[in-house]
C-alpha cells in the first residue's frame, strides 16, 4: 500500500507540473482541461494535483512508520 500511495503521489506531482507549464492547447488528449487552441494555462488544475500528490506521498510515508 505504500508504494501504490507513493507512486501515485509522485505521478499527481508530474502532472501538477505539466499542467503549469503547459498551455491547454498542448496538453495530452486525456488531460482533463484540455483545449484544442488553447493559449491559457490551468494553474487551479496543477495546484490542486500537487497538493494531493503531497497529501499522497506523506500517507505513504506515514504508512511505512508503522
Amino acid at each position: 500500500m505504500k508504494l501504490v500511495l507513493t507512486a501515485l503521489g509522485v505521478v499527481l506531482l508530474i502532472a501538477a507540473a505539466v499542467y503549469v507549464l503547459v498551455p491547454a492547447g498542448q496538453l495530452p488528449a486525456f488531460f482533463p482541461g484540455h483545449e484544442a487552441g488553447g493559449m491559457r494555462v490551468h494553474v487551479k488544475h496543477g495546484i490542486v494535483s500537487g497538493v494531493v500528490g503531497i497529501v499522497l506521498i506523506a500517507a505513504g510515508a506515514w504508512m511505512g512508520r508503522k
